[in-house]
């Protein structure tokens, strides 16, 4: 089972990379987080690997950050989510600590927007990772935004969307304004936020 690489990136598409290692080329699927993040090709890259067996094939998924892979496999672990599902999951939120932010406060609306997760497998994500997730990451980085911040977050990221910017850009734009903390208008926020997507 591979667990681990260490390459360079020889090509990248969405959700798709090939790490080229010491002339060997893995294919990974990858979520989106990493794929923005791992550099153009050429770049060298280090992978945390989960290895999925079929009958038919044989499948390397890679991530970035433990917390990823690990948010990965709990979601693999639920009922009825598959590889596939568990990547359009973690590719759906701008990273991983949002996830976990949303199944620890129940938040199915926000699970819901992700394509592929209706209303009943974003309740049996809620209800069988609730406690589970927990333990992934530190419960005082998880504290639900207030409504005043949701709703500008939500404002920003249509507005770029409608602009034409990818939803996890836009998402991972709007963050950084948001982290700034600083209270700001809609226009200057959403400013900002193409300052920073221009980058």
């Amino acid at each position: 089972m591979i667990a681990f690489l260490r390459g360079q990136v020889l090509d990248k598409q969405p959700n798709r990379l090939i790490v080229d290692v010491q002339g060997v080329g893995y294919e990974l699927h990858v979520p989106l987080s990493t794929y923005y993040n791992v550099g153009e090709p050429g770049t060298e890259v280090e992978l945390r690997v989960y290895t999925h067996v079929r009958e038919e094939a044989l499948q390397l998924y890679g991530f970035l950050t433990t917390l990823e892979q690990k948010v990965f496999e709990h979601l693999i672990g639920v009922n009825g989510i598959g590889p596939k599902l568990a990547l359009a999951v973690l590719s759906g939120m701008e990273n991983a600590e949002f996830i976990v932010g949303c199944v620890q406060r129940g938040d199915v609306a926000q699970l819901t927007r992700i394509p592929g997760v209706g209303k009943k497998t974003a309740e049996r994500i809620v209800l069988e990772l609730k406690d589970r997730l927990l333990k992934l990451t530190d419960a005082s980085d998880l504290a639900a935004p207030s409504a005043t911040e949701t709703k500008l977050r939500e404002d920003l990221v249509s507005a770029l969307l409608n602009l034409g910017y990818h939803r996890p850009l836009a998402q991972k734009a709007v963050d950084v304004v948001i982290n700034e903390g600083s209270d700001v208008s809609f226009e200057k926020a959403l400013k900002s936020a193409l300052q920073e997507l221009l980058r």
